[in-house]
């Protein structure tokens, strides 16, 4: 479990360490008009290399892939802390979140594996506590490292971690015996390279677009247009390969298809406090920086706490109600910001976010749980897999939508600003906000209102992003999980030499 925790870390603290540290990254190496993209090729990387690390672990086993995935996580580092301009670090951080996709998805599977059922909450919560600390501890560790030593320490201070977490994995991690296939396992490298370029073309034309280039230009136009003749394309391949990267049995079944759904659906609602809470935060509220990031801290600690109590909830109402219960407290929390008063107290939104997070962790860790339950270990991997894919694909569809939707209402309340020459997108207003001489009192009063209105369109968006999941759930899941209860699912690995018994020759299922 240490071993799960501090490969976890490594892929959770390099998402925001590295936020803090970007004007002494740009001062050093220059590419200030580029360094959005030490962020977004990073996130690319992970993302579209998910479903590849989930079919190689369900081929291979999860342990060899988990190395190879912090050891690539390293040498990433490593190189990228010996960056000598812009378009080296971001290459090397390319190559990071190559290691970051194995790391995310492996460790949840090797964390199903492991533990029974009835643990599995307890082990979630734990790692979710991972994340918690790192959304807080990783900006304060950047910055400080940024400030008092030099950036290059950011990705320098991995190396003991993951080599602590590296050398637990090797002595420690025994998985159960398996037995060998009758035939060589075939990898569909045709597949991954389509799902890789597919996922390639279509996040950066998500995430680029509206900033980079508009909308509606060619280059909009054409990633989207490349995207979907190879989206097309691939599901040609995967239907003709014998062992699919991605399986049509993904979608197929109700029960997965259904949990992809609905976190895809919350990965394009949390973009509301993630991105923009902060931003309202400092220009509608007056905060500074780490009073900013505190509202937004909030969440992330009743997050894991509540996702360990989960299960006395599930246990009795199932995995379904009790997601259904989590994500329509969440829907009711989300419509509730745009109704706090303004300017209001810094303790209103952090009080919706902490109710926020309590309900979220009551959402996704039964879906995770539950449909990692409906499986053997032979699709544990590639299950876990789309799960996640199909999250971290929602936060960038949410980035794109829930952007263009800010800007919009700002650009609609600037058309009638008292004075001219405001700014006309979100980060240019807050920019200006930061500076008291740059506007008058009574522009910046107006933009500070503006900004208000943005965000509370955003939460609104949110809002139905949440109807979303809940419709998904309500439509597409089954009542009762069909969960199997199988020898895999014990800690302690069975004797290879025994002769099973009829119990543990076949799995069980229970609905649950």
């Amino acid at each position: 479990m240490a071993a799960l925790m501090l490969g976890m870390a490594l892929a959770a603290i390099d998402g925001t360490i590295v936020s803090t540290a970007v004007p002494q990254i740009v001062g050093d190496l220059g590419g200030f008009t580029v360094f959005s993209w030490l962020f977004s090729g990073y996130l690319l990387a992970v993302t579209v290399t998910l479903p590849l690390y989930g079919k190689l672990s369900d081929t291979f086993g999860r342990k060899p892939v988990l190395i190879a995935g912090i050891i690539l996580f390293l040498v990433g580092s490593l190189l990228c802390a010996a960056a000598w301009n812009m378009a080296a670090l971001i290459a090397f951080r390319i190559v990071q979140g190559l290691g970051g996709g194995a790391l995310q998805g492996t460790i949840q599977t090797i964390a199903a594996d492991l533990y029974p059922l009835k643990e599995r909450p307890r082990i979630q919560a734990r790692l979710s506590t991972v994340w918690a600390t790192s959304s807080v501890a990783g900006p304060v560790a950047g910055g400080l490292l940024a400030g008092y030593a030099d950036w290059r320490w950011i990705f320098l201070i991995n190396l003991p971690v993951g080599a602590v977490a590296l050398w637990l994995v090797v002595r420690h991690l025994q998985e159960p015996s398996r037995p060998r296939p009758a035939t060589r396992p075939r990898v569909d490298w045709a597949g991954a390279l389509a799902v890789f370029a597919t996922g390639a073309l279509l996040l950066t034309a998500l995430v680029q677009g509206g900033v980079a280039w508009p909308w509606f230009s060619a280059p909009s136009l054409g990633l989207f247009g490349a995207s979907a003749l190879l989206a097309a394309l691939t599901v040609v391949i995967e239907r003709r390969a014998a062992e699919p990267i991605i399986p049509g049995w993904v979608w197929r079944r109700r029960t997965i298809a259904s949990v992809n759904l609905a976190l895809g659906a919350m990965g394009l609602l949390m973009v509301a406090p993630t991105v923009f809470l902060p931003t309202y935060a400092q220009s509608v509220l007056g905060l500074g920086p780490i009073a900013a990031g505190f509202v937004l801290s909030v969440m992330t600690l009743s997050w894991p706490v509540s996702a360990a109590f989960s299960d006395r909830v599930y246990n009795r109402i199932g995995f379904r109600r009790t997601a259904m219960l989590g994500m329509g407290a969440a829907l009711l929390i989300l419509l509730a910001f745009p109704l706090l008063p303004y300017p209001g107290e810094a303790w209103h939104p952090a009080l919706l976010m902490l109710l926020l997070g309590a309900a979220l962790g009551l959402f996704q860790l039964p879906l995770i749980v539950g449909v990692q339950s409906t499986v053997g270990w032979a699709e544990r991997g590639t299950t876990t897999a789309s799960v996640l894919f199909c999250r971290q694909v929602g936060q960038s569809i949410g980035a794109a939508l829930f952007g263009a939707i800010a800007n919009g209402v700002l650009a609609a309340r600037l058309l009638d600003a008292p004075v001219d020459g405001l700014p006309g997108d979100l980060d240019a207003v807050a920019r200006t906000l930061e500076d008291p001489g740059a506007v008058s009192s009574a522009a910046a009063e107006y933009l500070r209102r503006a900004v208000d209105a943005a965000v509370d369109h955003v939460y609104v968006g949110a809002a139905g992003a949440a109807a979303l999941a809940l419709l998904a759930l309500i439509t597409l899941a089954p009542r009762r999980f069909p969960v199997i209860t199988e020898p895999s699912d014990s800690p302690t690995a069975p004797d290879p030499a025994a002769t099973p018994t009829a119990s543990e020759a076949a799995p069980a299922r229970q609905d649950r």
